[in-house]
């Protein structure tokens, strides 16, 4: 059976990332078009790359399919459809979220996931009038330690299916436009939420030693809330301060998997 045939009501998780992306293709591919009990949806926190932002633009309007941009607000009915155009950019919804909660998430307590992207899909389509659907992700064969901390009742085609992040690639190095986010080493990507504290320490310091900006609004989180987003390395700010040469200090960690995805 071909796992991206959908016959139920279903929502597409869409990352915003290449996995992501080419797991909706390969839906519209099986299915002559999106089905009818289908949604796609892109939760935007406002942290992620304009690129990203662009390509969930491209991929909507050259595939000419309807994504619902859904962003977090703190009053009911705490979700808000927007659009590209009308889209946060400056971790409107993250902000939001860590002013009414008063503490940042962390590790153990991944409350940005939950609310930013899994209840806002959830209270969104509830909205609609979709109560009982399946969640499909973007979790590719060579993700096992990922797929293994997904809970079981996800939909995962790309895992099913045998795709790999070469396949992946390959689509995209054919495809009329791409998602304009560099790897950092061929095989991670640095999209989705920019300087998430899931990622490696030496990940993120060569994303600031790239863009130090990018950092500016984790402290600035860090500083407002008079805590951190991790007790195991240093802050935002101290990392802003760091050089270059300073984030060969950090071990090579792994970045953490999360439900936002590629």
């Amino acid at each position: 059976m071909n796992p991206f045939k959908i016959d139920s009501p279903t929502c597409i998780s869409f990352s915003g990332g290449r996995t992501s992306a080419y797991m909706l293709w390969r839906v519209l591919e099986a299915n002559d078009g999106l089905p009818a009990d289908a949604v796609v949806c892109f939760c935007n926190t406002g942290k992620e790359d304009e690129s990203t932002l662009q390509f969930v633009h491209d991929c909507e309007t050259h595939w000419k399919v309807d994504i619902h941009w859904l962003e977090y607000q703190s009053a009911d009915p705490k979700f808000k459809r927007v659009t590209f155009e009308a889209a946060s950019r400056n971790g409107e919804p993250f902000d939001e979220l860590t002013t009414k909660r008063s503490y940042l998430p962390n590790p153990v307590a991944r409350f940005c996931t939950s609310e930013l992207k899994v209840l806002t899909i959830d209270r969104y389509l509830k909205s609609i009038g979709i109560e009982d659907f399946d969640t499909m992700v973007g979790i590719r064969a060579d993700e096992p330690r990922r797929a293994a901390k997904m809970r079981s009742d996800k939909l995962t085609p790309l895992l099913d299916g045998q795709v790999y992040q070469e396949d992946v690639q390959s689509f995209w190095r054919n495809h009329a436009f791409d998602l304009g986010i560099r790897f950092a080493d061929g095989v991670t990507a640095l999209g989705n939420c920019d300087l998430c504290f899931l990622k490696g320490p030496k990940q993120i310091m060569s994303l600031i030693a790239t863009k130090p900006e990018r950092a500016l609004w984790w402290a600035q989180q860090e500083e407002k809330i008079g805590g951190t987003f991790r007790n195991d390395r240093p802050s935002y700010r101290q990392m802003m301060n760091f050089s270059n040469e300073q984030a060969n200090l950090f071990d090579d960690e792994e970045t953490i998997a999360c439900f936002c995805g590629d």
